[in-house]
């Protein structure tokens, strides 16, 4: 496997909403809210409380970890 490079830019709001679209219509995540204040509140399932998150990048680490967890926890389909 490749090391990862790191980022050459910062996360945009436009890429983190676009990430959050895909979890919420993946039914990932239950909800994802940006703030006029920019931050992005987040809630896992319905009866769960909702979490804040400060930025686009903290949306996009969130989308990582569920990515990886949904990866490692699924059978080899070789």
């Amino acid at each position: 496997m490749t090391p990862r490079l790191p980022r050459s830019s910062q996360p945009t709001t436009a890429e983190a909403n676009a990430w959050a679209d895909v979890l919420v219509r993946r039914q990932l995540l239950h909800a994802v809210v940006l703030t006029p204040t920019g931050q992005w509140l987040v809630q896992d399932r319905p009866s769960r409380p909702v979490r804040v998150l400060a930025s686009p990048a903290d949306v996009l680490a969130l989308a990582a970890a569920i990515q990886h967890r949904t990866r490692s926890t699924r059978p080899e389909s070789r």
